[in-house]
């Protein structure tokens, strides 16, 4: 039998054990990378992720550096090839990683204040403009964000290619404007009649989210409004874009990472509200399942490109 000595004894080598394999991972990654896909402008990005890195940093005991991508294909390929470790993408560019064959795992997402787990694309016109309908704007200039981008490329491709519109054929042309920021700027400023991008709620958007920072301004210099603007085309609900982490780091720094996550709307509200400006309320645990749809959004995109 065994006797309460025995028991400290083995309850000791379990601690030990566990510290020794928490300090074999930190051997091999004395330093970890968050990426993060530029939806909005770089400065934008770094303020937002810059808490969240410094979190990761306290929680996991190691330096996490935040490195904000030219485009959505950097991250992919920054994962793909090892050098980035954590990751945050849009849900279409998470796909794009999976059928390229980078091995990554989603582990958390936001929840917004809506009660979701997702978000909507949608296509913005001005209220001045003569755009009611997307009927309407048929040989007309629409700002997409990024190929990978979701909800400023893939799900309006996908969703008005459904609704009978063809984006390459039904627009007078199309242009990437490299960020959700940049798309509503050419917008605002009359360089495209319409610009797709992402919507949460009404209150809740990138686009409400420039208006708060005063980035939009008439032509006289004097701000824009929420109501300076129109929705003329909303797509199904998507699911929000993941953190990802690669599948060869060791399953103890996965957990780790993913209880860092899960735990920072209470041990640092501060910074998790940085992240949405306030709108969200927690992380919840996501998996790849749950991408399955987008997955298949993605090809069909594809499959359609080829043959257009």
């Amino acid at each position: 039998m065994l006797n309460r000595r025995t028991m400290l004894g083995f309850a000791a080598a379990l601690a030990f054990a566990g510290t020794a394999q928490a300090q074999d991972w930190k051997a091999q990654y004395p330093e970890l990378t968050l990426g993060v896909i530029p939806a909005e402008n770089a400065s934008g990005t770094v303020d937002r992720y810059t808490p969240l890195t410094d979190y990761l940093s306290k929680e996991l005991g190691v330096k996490v550096t935040l490195r904000v991508a030219n485009d959505y294909a950097a991250v992919i390929e920054g994962q793909r090839a090892g050098n980035i470790q954590i990751a945050f993408y849009g849900p279409a560019s998470y796909a794009r990683a999976i059928i390229t064959g980078v091995a990554t795992e989603p582990v958390v997402v936001q929840r917004h204040n809506t009660g979701l787990t997702g978000y909507y694309s949608v296509v913005y016109v001005r209220a001045d403009s003569p755009y009611k309908t997307m009927d309407d704007l048929k040989g007309k200039k629409i700002a997409l964000v990024d190929p990978n981008s979701t909800s400023g490329n893939n799900a309006p491709r996908y969703f008005l290619n459904k609704a009978g519109y063809t984006v390459d054929t039904f627009f007078g042309s199309n242009v990437y404007a490299g960020s959700h920021d940049n798309a509503v700027l050419a917008l605002a400023q009359g360089t495209v009649d319409a610009a797709a991008n992402s919507w949460n709620s009404e209150h809740d958007s990138n686009l409400t989210r420039m208006l708060t920072k005063g980035i939009l301004k008439n032509a006289d210099g004097t701000p824009m409004k929420l109501e300076d603007f129109r929705i003329v085309f909303k797509s199904d609900l998507l699911p929000e874009g993941p953190f990802s982490v690669l599948s060869a780091l060791p399953a103890d720094l996965k957990k780790q990472i993913t209880d860092a996550f899960l735990a920072m709307p209470k041990k640092d509200k501060a910074g998790f509200d940085k992240l949405s400006d306030g709108k969200d309320i927690e992380f919840v645990a996501t998996k790849p399942a749950d991408y399955e749809g987008i997955i298949g959004m993605v090809k069909y995109n594809d499959e359609a490109r080829k043959k257009s």
